[in-house]
């Protein structure tokens, strides 16, 4: 009798089984004008089976051959396809009538209000798909961002150098994403305008021998403001094959405090780390440290072959308590020196939405406390997570003192980003406290505006100082910088100081290097290193017309644009969202990944955000 009831069950389950007829559906989702659209939810209607558009709309679902696939992001109409047996569906979403923007659809899980921010679209909820119980957002908001006053121009005679510290950051980019996927504009300090251009990867010349980064420039007129011009700088790092990297002695510091309990957080913190542990060779070791009320270690330093091993350690995190986050770093680095790789790769990778609160927690003791620890040869990279309290002025803070970077991740795809496919230039450092020096040379130049870039300026006299802290470069990291300039002659009224009376002579030297606009310098240090190295170029002062300019020039002048907008810049001139969405479009080049389509949809929705907040 009891062979006879699980003969039964098997063939209830294959039974089941052929009556669903499961299919692999693929296909791409796209918006009326043929651009693919990242981060759709595509759901089989009548249960929980989902999944999420790439960076080029693609989307693969294994569905029942007679069942509907439903189609949702958030701006844009829902729609609901019947499968009929095919196997390739494509999708075109069209965007919501502005009468019914009103309730924003939010693709994924948050725990944002749209009304507590800074120019969002007014609401009085927010309504979350694939979140438990259609949840609605609590009314709060405890972000925090660090003030940004963005540079003036700079007299040349009065000030002929500008120096600055590298930013290979990119946190701002995916954070201003994630608000306007939430049908919500970024408030003004979140738009970090250097980070959202190095968030894209430029194509510069490649380094030559030994040295490990290039330098490439490039002038053009300015496209927002004829009169003026605009320099492009940038760096691209050396590349290695995988194959060829030092082994990495990595030690995954996770928050498990109650704050990181939504799904998009620890969750998809358990995500990213999967997906990075598939890259691990078997010389690399990872530990696994946590916090929350207290630390503890749950992963030793463990060989990366031993894979099993470390995903169940990571299957069993868990959130709840608060957040001692100064005692998690303080054990992370211990865990990473005791296993410290010579010529290796010793990284601490911090996960959190940064919100600590017990112990050492202030911004300025984190600041200090990483400053001492980093003396050992650890790196730290910190990933940001979740939304609602995200602390990003201390996350920031940390990596910058930690001789690492900062991301934040708002979704899976993100996290790929960050973790797997720019695992080198994520991880593995090739040159460390890279500073840059412009020298300009007033027969060319009356003044000059660094774009973005506020919270990495250093004195001039720090350039050649060693002991001062500066950013790191990646392997294969590219960096780009941008120069609003004012050419000599113009008539244009600047704000003055009183006239030096020492200084006279120099403002009548005529410079003899009549061809030369500007001279870059930069100084680096190698990965192990404690002495700088110059590296150095000069700059024709001849400017190209804005359309012959590279893809490079024109593509990073949208991405300026686009941020200036979002902060409503004094200097953004005639730019427009019309005409940066032209640029990006006219400059896209390859765009493999589709990172740069995604941008020109994203300028779409602030457009339109921007629209309804204006008539209101």
């Amino acid at each position: 009798m009891k062979k006879f009831i699980i003969l039964s069950v098997f063939l209830l389950c294959i039974q089941t089984l052929f009556a669903e007829n499961l299919i692999w559906v693929s296909g791409t989702v796209s918006d009326p004008s043929g651009q693919g659209m990242p981060g759709v939810v595509i759901s089989v209607q009548g249960t929980a089976k989902g999944t999420i558009s790439d960076q080029l709309g693609s989307y693969r679902i294994l569905a029942p051959s007679n069942g509907n696939l439903i189609f949702t992001f958030v701006g844009f109409q829902g729609k609901t396809v019947a499968i009929n047996g095919k196997t390739q569906i494509n999708v075109t979403l069209l965007p919501e009538p502005a009468s019914l923007m009103n309730e924003v659809v939010v693709v994924g899980y948050g725990t944002q209000k749209k009304s507590s921010l800074t120019g969002a679209v007014s609401s009085s909820k927010v309504r979350f798909l694939n979140a438990p119980n259609n949840s609605v957002a609590p009314d709060w908001n405890t972000e925090n961002y660090s003030t940004i006053r963005e540079n003036g121009y700079k007299n040349v005679f009065d000030q002929p150098l500008s120096t600055f510290s590298i930013d290979v950051d990119n946190a701002s980019y995916s954070n201003v994403r994630r608000f306007l996927n939430l049908g919500q504009m970024p408030p003004m300090d979140a738009v970090r305008v250097e980070e959202m251009i190095n968030y894209f990867s430029y194509e510069y010349e490649k380094p030559k021998g030994n040295d490990p980064y290039s330098i490439s420039s490039e002038l053009a007129v300015c496209p927002w403001n004829e009169t003026h011009q605009l320099l492009l700088v940038g760096l691209r790092a050396k590349e290695i094959d995988k194959t060829n990297l030092p082994a990495s002695n990595l030690v995954f510091l996770i928050d498990v405090s109650g704050s990181m309990q939504a799904e998009n957080k620890l969750p998809l913190v358990q995500s990213a780390m999967r997906m990075l542990v598939n890259e691990l060779r078997p010389n690399d070791r990872v530990a696994i440290v946590v916090y929350a009320g207290a630390a503890g270690k749950v992963l030793e330093s463990t060989p990366g072959n031993q894979k099993q091993k470390i995903l169940d350690a990571i299957e069993g995190l868990s959130a709840g308590g608060s957040t001692a986050g100064g005692e998690g770093i303080r054990l992370a680095y211990k865990t990473a020196r005791e296993h410290f790789i010579e010529g290796g790769n010793n990284r601490i990778i911090l996960a959190t939405d940064g919100d600590f609160n017990v112990g050492v927690s202030s911004t300025s003791e984190m600041e200090r406390m990483v400053e001492k620890e980093r003396e050992s040869g650890v790196f730290m990279t910190v990933l940001g997570f979740g939304m609602g309290n995200i602390k990003d002025d201390k996350m920031e803070a940390i990596a910058d003192k930690g001789n690492g970077n900062y991301a934040y991740i708002d979704n899976i795809q993100e996290a790929r980003r960050m973790l797997v496919k720019e695992f080198g230039g994520t991880l593995f450092t090739v040159a460390k406290d890279v500073k840059f020096q412009l020298e300009f040379n007033p027969q060319h130049v009356k003044a000059y505006r660094l774009i973005g870039y506020e919270n990495r300026l250093l004195n001039n006299e720090d350039f050649k100082d060693d002991k001062k802290d500066a950013g790191e470069m990646g392997m294969g990291h590219r960096v780009t910088a941008l120069y609003e300039i004012i050419p000599a002659g113009s008539d244009e009224k600047l704000p003055d100081i009183d006239e030096l009376r020492y200084q006279k002579m120099n403002k009548q030297t005529i410079s003899k290097l009549s061809g030369e606009l500007v001279t870059i310098k930069t100084r680096y240090k190698t990965a192990d290193g404690n002495i700088s190295f110059p590296l150095n170029q000069v700059v024709s002062a001849k400017a190209k017309s804005f359309n012959d300019a590279s893809e490079n020039l024109r593509f990073a002048s949208a991405v300026a644009g686009f941020g200036m907008l979002l902060r409503n810049s004094e200097f953004k001139g005639n730019i427009s969202y019309l005409k940066v969405a032209s640029m990006a479009q006219k400059s896209k080049g390859l765009d493999d990944e589709g990172y740069r389509g995604e941008f020109s949809r994203l300028v779409k929705v602030a457009e339109s955000l921007s629209q309804q907040t204006s008539e209101k």
